[in-house]
């Protein structure tokens, strides 16, 4: 790699100062033991180059790119079909977003499997190949330092470029990741969009995270409820993804949570934990509530146990579909046989369009394949 400066050109310097200083902090911990100088990298690169380290990776060892077996394929695929019909248009709208930028956008589960891919993904380059197949395994322990890992490990968004990638191997890879958190507040997968060669844009952490709060609320809408209420502070106007969102039964028993409004409203369970009554968040019973969702245009004000006071919007089950949620409606979930289309549809595309290979990778026979595929075998 050239790291020749051009005295004026501020854009190069600034590049070479970046690499620069990424190369010290990564012999300073990786040769020397020493942990590296304050600002060289983000504190979360640090932690997981050491727990790579106490793990026994080494940066010059070969990556394998390894994909999960066909059966746990299968089994994973079908355990994430809400997480993946969720996020479908969110990500069809991130791969707009970085069209011209030869960035892509990946899906993984909680494990750090992929579950989806999307973008301009050139299968000629195995560098972008192999970690956009469904089924690869890239979780901090098979690929060391990478957005997916240490974003699932941290669990918060981080930015990642070129040699804060833990393995030599995986130093052409620019990424930006965000955790993926389910309606009970565990962790269901995660978010990155990830560059092979291409332009530090650190920027583009903002954008995934824009991106994973739609997908985090698009699966709390789809989990079954019988109200929605839209929060904010007093003054906020409601119907951005600024709001929290809380789903309720009939019954008045919180079912769900987003992350907005799980750092508004204290005392929400936990994941594993019983469910909470509104009534126990909220001083005022679950009755007024369904009342006010028969004026959905009217907020309505909550008072928290603590003294402080909310807005609201209550919006029944039946009136959501036709509720402006985030400037667009709310996108429908698809339905089992699109998610199969998609997953068969991508097993082509990696296999460079050989059907026995795809086949083989989804764990069906030739003639399945080609029977889902609409074709006579050749």
């Amino acid at each position: 790699m050239d790291f020749t400066v051009h005295p004026t050109d501020p854009h190069t310097n600034a590049a070479h100062s970046r690499l620069a200083r990424i190369a010290l902090a990564r012999q300073r911990l990786m040769r020397d033991g020493q942990a590296a100088t304050p600002g060289w990298v983000a504190p979360w690169v640090e932690r997981s180059w050491q727990r790579c380290l106490n793990s026994g990776l080494q940066p010059a060892s070969a990556v394998q790119f390894s994909q999960v077996s066909a059966p746990l394929l299968r089994y994973t695929l079908e355990a994430n079909h809400s997480l993946i019909a969720a996020a479908q248009p969110m990500l069809q709208n991130l791969a707009r977003a970085i069209v011209n930028t030869r960035y892509f956008a990946i899906l993984t589960n909680a494990d750090g499997v992929v579950v989806d891919a999307c973008g301009a993904i050139d299968h000629a380059d195995p560098r972008a190949h192999l970690i956009t197949r469904v089924g690869t395994d890239l979780s901090e322990r098979s690929m060391g330092t990478t957005a997916i890992g240490t974003t699932l490990a941290e669990l918060q968004p981080v930015w990642l470029h070129r040699g804060e990638h833990f393995f030599d191997q995986t130093s052409a890879y620019s990424c930006a990741g965000a955790p993926l958190l389910g309606p009970d507040g565990a962790c269901v997968g995660m978010l990155d969009v990830t560059g092979v060669d291409a332009q530090e844009r650190p920027e583009l952490k903002h954008l995934v995270m824009q991106s994973a709060s739609k997908i985090e609320n698009a699966l709390l809408t789809a989990q079954p409820h019988a109200l929605l209420l839209r929060l904010n502070w007093p003054g906020n106007a409601l119907g951005s993804d600024a709001d929290g969102l809380l789903c309720l039964d009939a019954e008045g028993w919180i079912t769900g949570a987003n992350p907005v409004a799980r750092q508004m409203v204290p005392g929400l369970a936990a994941p594993g934990q019983a469910p909470i009554h509104v009534s126990e968040v909220f001083g005022m019973s679950f009755e007024p509530l369904f009342d006010a969702a028969k004026r959905p245009g009217k907020p309505i004000e909550l008072p928290l146990w603590s003294g402080l006071r909310l807005q609201a919007q209550a919006i029944s089950r039946a009136d959501e579909a036709h509720t402006l949620q985030a400037g667009s409606r709310a996108a429908p979930a698809l339905a089992l046989r699109e998610v199969e289309a998609v997953m068969i549809r991508k097993a082509v595309e990696e296999a460079r369009g050989n059907v026995g290979q795809a086949a083989r990778a989804l764990g069906i026979s030739r003639a399945t394949l080609y029977r889902k595929l609409g074709q006579k075998p050749a």
